[in-house]
């Protein structure tokens, strides 16, 4: 696998109907599941070349209302994942 360099900046992730209290643990999961995710892919050149996707919208996620913090990060992460693997396709 050709390791590239990311350097990932999400500027604002929107979490609607979120306690608050949660907002802080979703976001550490969202970005350690990323990190995961995003090491054990190959990126297409484009992707790794062009590189500015300035918004990814993954629509309404149906999330458990018992779900914790780090199943409700890694299902974001998986999506924008899924995001920019369909992006790579097109």
């Amino acid at each position: 696998m050709n390791q590239a360099k990311i350097d990932l900046h999400i500027g604002e992730l929107i979490l609607r109907d979120v306690p608050y209290a949660l907002r802080h643990r979703i976001a550490v999961a969202v970005e350690q599941e990323l990190a995961r995710l995003l090491s054990e892919q190959d990126l297409s050149p484009s992707i790794i070349q062009d590189g500015h996707i300035p918004q990814i919208d993954l629509g309404t996620l149906q999330i458990a209302a018992d779900a914790r913090a780090d199943t409700i990060g890694a299902q974001i992460a998986r999506g924008v994942c899924g995001n920019l693997t369909n992006k790579q396709e097109k």
